[in-house]
């Protein structure tokens, strides 16, 4: 179009289109320019880390910034970030299936001293550690390791297009195709009229310009981009574009106890030894406390049974205390604080101890235990779960004397473990035995006790579970710890119902796929369950049409993780392998975090619906009053030029501000919507239509009675003609702020954006029409108040009908 204007000596309209087309280009290109800014810091965000030593301290860098000499701290879970040798620590297994393709890990050995790496020795950057832990020292890096010389690694925020950005991309093209046959029926309507052709050529394109919500695509981006930047700063880091539409369907939500539901801050309020109860005071990682039995302080330290115990509980342990604060998973510093509190130091009791081994905590034996060499002996001593425990021990000791571990005892055992469970705590059980020739298995300890530890839901996860089973939403918890335990949890944070049932992973096994598909329904607690039930569980809920959320920590968790259709993974206790698997991370492992995603995602997918709704209705009006014009044989409404500036001040800045809305007060009383709902549902389509249809016909009744009635000449008459057009889209960009409610409820003034763009749309307006350079550059006239007061009847009526027809089919 510009091209032919210059070619027919229209230099003044080349110049303006090109400089409209320019506008229009600089504002996509901002758009863009911040989407792409805002997509790579969450990619930098979402980077991996890694634990290295230097100068003699652990820390926390980028995975990137490790360099070669880095003393690696690896743990089973993480992700290796270079290539390596390993340096300290057994048990040592890694995944090299990216490498090799077999997925069978591969079992890595210390390099002895003056030796030469070899394979066995090498870790491999990319690669995961899926058992042990140790120490490695940083060999090469970045496309000098073995994964650099075969590819570049992948970034871990996918570029690639959202399902309803295809939809999108989809539905344009069809819009094209519709656009471009009718602006080709005006210009040939005209041209038989009688029209000038190049007048109706010129006109047929620029509608065609103004009629293509080219800026649809961008706007859902920058939509979806200041959603994730939203649900960063509440703690929720989006890894993949696609989960934010996913989760406003979301109507599951599988989440973890500890640290997600609950605290995370362990304290041992209780210990039980088979022959005696003892209170623990004091609370948190505070050293002072003391242990009280029958009312008085313990001082009998000739009590073998609670001796072993406190020993169990500072050797058995991986978490440490500098003298100023502790390092560690939060149920071991518990532990450790427990030991100190009893008087048993790491620093006094080091000096006789010599660490051998250790069999590292998983979720299937749910056990951990280390042997070492203490004195002139060998021990092993063992923690975990509760029936785990005594089901690898054959004996216990009762104070001083062992005894064989029988059912009675075993039964009384049981009764007390559910009578901590009841009260909340959270059991853990003790065991040992002296090791006989190479005896290494963990099996015949002797059992010395339990210890009851409280971790306090969090204060804020009561209401957040009430604001789900508004919304719709079905929280679901699992977890390792005991029923009893998980049940009282429960109850303290309202999840549970009258109807509600707890399943246990024993349970669980004994189920068959149909039973479980018949009770899931019912299920609000899983308890005792591994990685496996975790599996099988979103599994489940997902065949029965169930969208689901499922947070996960440890390795085993990725395939969950995984399948869930929002994949949540821990931010600070989740392991590299989850977080890769996952499409969220938990900044703050915090269950609340979760429904304030959830919330930000549907207001994100409704903003898309209030701006597709704008543009499309807007761009349907641009297009029925040209084609009304040339039905009714009326002069073409519109210059090329007037339609281009409606494009300009209507859809650019208008439609981007509705990005920014904030989120209605009752987005989370509704229901969650279908996962493959169209987003043209609930009469959105048949509301775009209405409305546009509405904006054409009060459009060309302006531009008919200024003709008509006030005898206006054609200048004039197109320029109320434009007005209204600009105006009465104006006025529905306000309607548009919500489905639901009136617009007077949800308030005018609550999107400065809009107020912004609005004003710089109506500034236009007025520079078009009085501004004399502008007037010859668009052909408008000044109008005078009466020319207003036709502009606003119209444009406001079609609000005032638009409104009374929806409110009347609401009713």
């Amino acid at each position: 179009a510009t091209l032919i204007s210059a070619f027919m000596g229209e230099a003044a309209d080349a110049i303006t289109i090109l400089i409209i087309i320019l506008l229009d280009a600089v504002l996509g290109f901002i758009q863009e320019y911040r989407t792409e800014k805002s997509l790579e810091a969450l990619k930098e965000l979402a980077s991996p880390n890694a634990k290295v030593i230097r100068d003699g301290k652990k820390a926390a860098v980028k995975a990137k910034e490790v360099v070669i000499g880095d003393i690696l701290v690896l743990e089973s879970g993480d992700r290796i970030p270079a290539d390596s040798i390993v340096i300290g620590g057994k048990n040592i297994e890694s995944d090299e299936s990216i490498l090799t393709g077999e997925s069978v890990p591969i079992h890595k050995k210390l390099l002895n001293k003056g030796n030469k790496p070899k394979t066995e020795n090498f870790l491999y950057m990319g690669c995961t550690i899926t058992k042990g832990s140790g120490l490695a020292l940083t060999a090469a890096t970045g496309m000098n390791t073995e994964v650099g010389k075969i590819a570049n690694m992948l970034d871990d925020i996918e570029d690639s297009e959202t399902p309803l950005q295809k939809k999108l991309n989809e539905f344009g093209k069809v819009l094209v195709i519709g656009c471009i046959a009718i602006c080709a029926v005006v210009s040939i309507m005209g041209i038989i009229r009688g029209e000038d052709a190049y007048t109706m050529f010129m006109t047929g394109v620029s509608l065609a310009v103004a009629a293509i919500p080219e800026g649809l695509p961008a706007v859902v981006t920058v939509s979806l981009a200041i959603g994730v930047q939203k649900m960063m700063k509440k703690n929720a880091l989006v890894r993949k574009l696609p989960a934010v539409e996913t989760l406003g369907c979301t109507n599951v939500i599988c989440s973890d106890k500890t640290g997600t539901l609950t605290q995370n801050k362990m304290t041992v309020k209780k210990i039980y030894t088979y022959s005696s109860y003892y209170d623990v005071g004091g609370g948190g990682y505070d050293l002072k406390g003391e242990i009280k039995s029958s009312s008085s302080k313990i001082n009998d330290r000739n009590n073998l049974s609670l001796k072993k115990l406190l020993e169990g509980c500072l050797l058995c342990n991986n978490a440490e205390y500098d003298g100023v604060k502790f390092n560690g998973d939060p149920t071991e510093i518990a532990l450790l604080v427990l030991a100190y509190k009893a008087g048993v130091r790491k620093e006094k009791i080091n000096k006789e101890i010599k660490m051998i081994n250790e069999y590292p905590f998983d979720s299937d034996r749910k056990m951990m235990s280390i042997v070492c060499r203490y004195g002139n002996d060998t021990y092993m001593f063992s923690k975990g779960a509760v029936e785990n425990v005594l089901n690898k021990s054959s004996r216990l000791l009762i104070e001083n004397e062992e005894k064989h571990l029988t059912e009675p005892y075993y039964q009384k055992i049981m009764e007390s473990n559910n009578e901590m469970a009841k009260s909340a705590l959270r059991v853990i059980a003790f065991a040992y035995k002296k090791i006989e020739g190479n005896d290494y298995n963990e099996d015949n300890l002797i059992f010395t006790g339990l210890c009851g530890m409280i971790d306090p839901p969090r204060k804020e996860v009561k209401d957040a579970i009430a604001e789900c089973k508004i919304a719709g939403i079905t929280p679901v918890m699992i977890t390792g710890d005991h029923k009893l335990t998980a049940q009282a949890i429960a109850k303290q944070i309202k999840l549970m119902d009258n109807d509600s049932i707890v399943v246990t992973g024993q349970e669980l096994d004994k189920m068959s796929d149909k039973d479980l598909y018949e009770k899931i329904d019912n299920i609000r607690v899983f308890a005792r369950v591994n990685p496996s039930h975790k599996y099988r569980i979103v599994k489940c809920f997902k065949s029965k049409g169930y969208v689901v959320a499922m947070t996960g920590d440890g390795v085993n968790d990725a395939p969950a993780v995984k399948e869930a259709d929002i994949g949540i993974a821990m931010g600070q206790s989740g392991t590299d392998v989850t977080r890769e698997a996952s499409s969220m991370i938990l900044l703050d492992d915090n269950f609340t975090t979760i429904v304030s995603a959830v919330q930000e995602g549907r207001a994100i997918y409704d903003n898309i619906r209030k701006f597709i709704r704008y543009l499309l209705s807007c761009n349907i009006g641009e297009v029925l009053t040209m084609f009304l014009a040339s039905v009714l044989s009326l002069p073409v409404p519109l210059y090329p030029i007037q339609i281009l500036l409606v494009n300009l001040a209507t859809d650019g800045l208008p439609a981007m501000a509705l990005s920014f809305e904030p989120a209605e007060d009752d987005i989370m009383m509704r229901k969650p919507r279908g996962k493959d709902e169209s987003i043209f549902s609930y009469g959105l389509n048949l509301r775009i239509i209405f409305r546009g249809i509405l904006i054409g016909i009060c459009t060309i009744l302006s531009y008919v009675i200024s003709l008509a009635v006030f005898k206006d000449e054609i200048e004039c008459a197109r320029t109320v003609a434009l007005c209204t057009l600009i105006m009465s889209q104006l006025f529905h960009v306000f309607e548009c702020k919500s489905e639901y409610q009136s617009i007077f409820k949800v308030g005018i003034l609550n999107n400065i954006y809009l107020i912004l763009a609005v004003m710089a749309s109506i500034i236009m307006v007025f520079f078009a029409v009085y501004y004399p350079y502008f007037q010859n550059i668009f052909h408008t006239v000044g109008i005078n108040f009466e020319h207003w007061v036709l502009v606003f009847i119209f444009s406001s009526i079609i609000s005032l009908i638009s409104s009374l027809f929806w409110f009347g089919k609401k009713k």
